[in-house]
């Protein structure tokens, strides 16, 4: 009995084997699959570090700064459903918290974004910092057309031949810090690009916001052409006060650059050059105690910059860059101390 027992045993032996190899193999499929379904829903972490010295000409005084310190988390909770979650730990010194939304793609071409974001508007104002050709940003992107506020965007990639991109929301209009107030007036940000060949771009953009009680309303035309070395700019702002509360605002950014490839221990050096103006400008807030009339809180000036850059490409991308920046003012402006002639060298890292 026993004997006949071992025989069956043994003449099954490389069925049961085959049969858990099977198994196994299923199994090892079925978990790698699960990897790979689940790799898209762990968040990814980037950041954005930039340090900074700046050494202003007319004062003949120096700073340290640490410009930015940005940690940002993304991912999908759902193949339709994304998210993202964005602070800066040091602002020039200050804690922000920047971007926190969620994103549908409910169809194909189709977006919405809903809590807080950077509004669409403009092209050099929606660079992230890693993504800045000089260490300062134009005065479109910092002064102008710099709005980051709370609503929801649609946006949608048009099926055509000629790549056509159209992002629109609906915004609070306070800023970050207000989400409480409540609103009777609609503050929206429209911007439509056009990719009519390979590394040409044209973008138009409408904003119309409404701080307090004087609605300003803007518009923006920009351009860029890139090759594999040049990459040309030129963008234009053009602003309105209601009830001519403050005379038009126009403000021009325009820059060139160029990249020469290298082969020890940088991968790049990239030579820069922009010229950027503004009129004199309101933030549409600031009023005059006696007559309650809107002040300037920026000045009109004109500047060139000029600027080197030194990256390298790596597991995370660096840029070192060092930039000369050249102010003109009329005699009736006023300048801002870190508004002047100044030298500054920075080191970004993104990672």
């Amino acid at each position: 009995m026993k004997k006949s027992a071992l025989i069956l045993f043994l003449t099954l032996l490389p069925f049961m084997a085959k049969a858990q190899n099977t198994q196994n193999s299923e199994d090892g499929k079925k978990i790698d699959k699960e990897k790979l379904e689940s790799k898209d829903y762990l968040p990814e972490i980037h950041g954005t570090i930039r340090g900074k010295y700046e050494y202003q000409t007319t004062m003949g005084a120096g700073r340290f700064e640490v410009r930015n310190a940005r940690v940002s988390v993304t991912g999908n909770v759902l193949p339709i459903v994304a998210y993202k979650a964005e602070i800066d730990l040091s602002d020039e010194g200050s804690i922000k918290m920047l971007d926190a939304y969620a994103r549908l793609f409910p169809a194909k071409g189709l977006t919405v974004t809903a809590g807080q974001m950077r509004v669409p508007f403009t092209i050099d104002a929606h660079r992230s910092p890693h993504q800045q050709y000089f260490a300062n940003r134009s005065f479109i992107a910092k002064q102008v057309g710099n709005v980051r506020d709370v609503g929801i965007t649609l946006g949608y990639t048009l099926p055509t031949d000629l790549p056509i991109t159209i992002e629109g929301g609906l915004y609070n209009g306070s800023g970050l810090t207000n989400q409480k107030e409540w609103h009777k007036e609609v503050n929206y940000s429209a911007k439509a690009q056009f990719l009519f060949t390979k590394g040409l771009n044209l973008t138009l953009s409408i904003q119309s916001i409404q701080p307090e009680e004087i609605r300003v309303q803007s518009y923006d035309i920009g351009a860029y052409y890139e090759s594999d070395r040049f990459h040309i700019e030129a963008e234009y702002l053009y602003k309105q006060y209601s009830d001519n509360a403050f005379k038009d605002v126009q403000a021009v950014n325009t820059f060139i650059n160029y990249d020469l490839p290298l082969r020890k221990v940088f991968n790049k050096m990239s030579f820069l050059l922009r010229y950027d103006m503004m009129t004199d400008q309101s933030d549409a807030k600031t009023t005059d105690e006696e007559t309650g009339a809107l002040v300037t809180t920026d000045y009109k000036r004109q500047r060139l910059t000029g600027g080197i850059t030194f990256s390298l490409s790596k597991a995370f991308r660096t840029d070192l860059r060092l930039n000369y920046e050249k102010y003109f003012y009329a005699n009736s402006s006023i300048a801002k101390e870190s508004e002047q002639d100044k030298i500054v060298l920075e080191l970004m890292v993104r990672f």
